[in-house]
This record gives structure tokens, sequence and C-alpha cells, in this order.
């Protein structure tokens, strides 16, 4: 889940079938956080977003998500539209257990739905319904749900103010309206990095990506501090620098790799005194102990590669508490 989302509404303990309204416009910008347990006897649940409630005829479903548990399992998606079902789109990837809890995310894009389930990328889900048709969200099946939350989360990567935040650049890269920022990008930050600082990237991974990186270097010399190297045909995410003109040793160890083709994605830089640390949609993923330590020459945001781009802006925080920490 984004770490800097405003919650809307918190639906707890529901009885399954469960069919209620969306709170607000399902627009681009909406995360839907469902918790919930599969039972040790499930055969199949299905999570609905529904253009209405009718049973007869039944309503149109823009985006049906639907795990079945027999054999291997698998998890199909499709749309039903005059009550006739489209193609299925079918993932092998079997993210739920029986007599495990789950966390599902769903988060609403421009043109797809993108689904998170335990912190991990699942699958993208192309619109095939406009999203303005959808109002009711929808749950059947064999499965026991504790909470479902509806969030705000913005993809203009607007900071609230209540972190104690000081924006000390700002760039033009709006993913609501679809413009985009050149890639390579190169920008100079308003202030070198100190502990505190954070820089963050919002964007999408090509569809058929080979790699992209992301590089946090120095105005006055060839000097990399932190270079981030995700390579999708291998699924590594290494991490180097670049010192004295030659590269160090390569980082690689991550718990996932948490890029996939197609996916957006928000990533954050945080600095600390010692090393920098990374998350990617919400979720810690790495950290890297700091090979160039003048911290305050690093003052340049540099991104190549099969990579579109919509929004990099850093900021500081008035004071390293316990809150900001925890967005790692």
């Amino acid at each position: 889940m984004m770490p800097l989302d405003r919650l809307q509404k918190t639906i707890s303990n529901p009885i399954v079938p469960y069919v209620g309204t969306i709170p607000g416009d399902l627009v681009p910008g909406e995360l839907i956080v469902i918790y919930g347990t599969v039972p040790d006897d499930a055969d199949r649940f299905q999570v609905d977003l529904q253009c209405g409630s009718s049973v007869k005829p039944r309503a149109d479903v823009a985006f049906h998500f639907n795990p079945r548990f027999k054999r291997s399992g698998c998890i199909v998606c499709n749309t039903l539209e005059r009550e006739r079902w489209g193609w299925e789109e079918i993932t092998y990837e079997m993210p739920f257990q029986k007599g495990k809890s789950f966390e599902i995310v769903i988060m609403v894009l421009k043109d797809k739905f993108q689904v998170t389930v335990n912190k991990k990328h699942l699958l993208l889900y192309n619109h095939r319904i406009s999203l303005e048709r959808i109002d009711t969200l929808g749950i059947y099946g064999r499965v026991l749900i504790k909470t479902i939350d509806f969030f705000s989360f913005s993809l203009q990567g607007s900071q609230p103010s209540s972190l104690g935040l000081t924006k000390i650049n700002t760039e033009n890269g709006e993913m609501l309206d679809g413009s985009q920022l050149e890639v390579p990008y190169v920008k100079k930050l308003d202030s070198g990095l100190h502990p505190g600082c954070t820089v963050s990237i919002k964007g999408e991974v090509e569809k058929y990506p080979e790699s992209f990186a992301i590089n946090l270097k120095t105005s006055d010399s060839e000097d990399i501090a932190l270079h981030l190297n995700p390579r999708m045909k291998n699924k590594v995410f290494v991490r180097n620098s670049y010192l004295h003109d030659s590269w160090g040793e390569e980082e690689k160890e991550v718990a996932h790799f948490p890029f996939s083709p197609g996916m957006y994605f928000e990533l954050i830089i945080f600095c600390e005194a010692h090393q920098f640390k990374v998350a990617v949609n919400g979720v810690h993923t790495l950290e890297y102990k700091h090979r160039f330590k003048q911290l305050e020459k690093i003052d340049v945001v540099g991104i190549t590669g099969d990579v579109k781009l919509f929004d990099v802006r850093s900021w500081s925080f008035f004071s390293t508490s316990t809150k900001e920490s925890n967005l790692f």
C-alpha cells in the first residue's frame, strides 16, 4: 500500500456475500484494500467491481477477480457486460493459501487496475468498461473478510503537511492528464542531500522492458553515489556506486523483485546518516550503505532506460522522527 494515503472509509467484518456502494467516484488515484482469510474448505471466491447491484438482469462487472483453489490453483479475471462474459485473463501465480490471511490492494489507474497481494505485485487488468460506471463492490464465495478500506492516493506526489515536510523541488509530470517527463531525465536538486532528505519517483515500467536505472550523483564530478538498476529479464535489482572512474561491487539481494512489465510504481529513496533506504509502492525493499560520504555534494537525479516517468521530486523532513522511519 502507498505510505501516504488518505483514508476515505472502512467497512469492518462484513458478511459475505457483500454488496456495497463505493464511496465517491472511482477515479485514478483510488485504492481498495481488502484484508481477509481464506477458509480451509474454500474452493473459490471473487471480488467484483460492479456497475450497480442489480441481480436480474445482472449488473455489469467491470473487473471480476476470482481466485480458484482446485488443483494447483489460478486467478481468473474477466468483465461481464450485458450478462455475457468476455475473454478470461488467467494468472497461474497463486498468492492465496487456505487457512491463511491476505491483503489485496486494487489500485485504480487511468487505463488499468493494478493488483497487489500480500505486498507483492500480482497482475494488471486493462479497463474494458469506463471507470465512471463503476459504483459498487461485491465480494462472494468462500472467504472471510475482516476489513475493506477505501483510500485516495496522489498520482501527482503531493505530500500531506501533517508529516512536517518541506518540498525542496517539484516537477510537472502528472499522470492524471497523461503528461510525462522526458527520459533520459537529468535534474539538479535545489540543494545537496543530508539525513532526512527524500527523493520520490513515480513512473510506469514499459511493457517490454530490459532495465532502467536511477542515479543519485554529483554535479561537479562523474561520481554516482547511488545507482539503482532493476533488470527485468533476470529479475535482479542491482545497486552500486561509480567512484573515482570505476564501478564498485554490485549488491543484488532483495526479498522479492518489486517490478513487473507495465506496472505503475512509486519509488522512495530516504537518506539516513549511514545509508539509503528504498521503498517501492510503500513496501521497504532494500538498504544501501553510503560509499560516497559527502552527502551534501549529491545534488543530481538521473533516470534512464525502459520507464515512463510521471513525477520526480524531493523534500526534507524537519526531523528524523519515528513517523518518517515508519515509511519503511
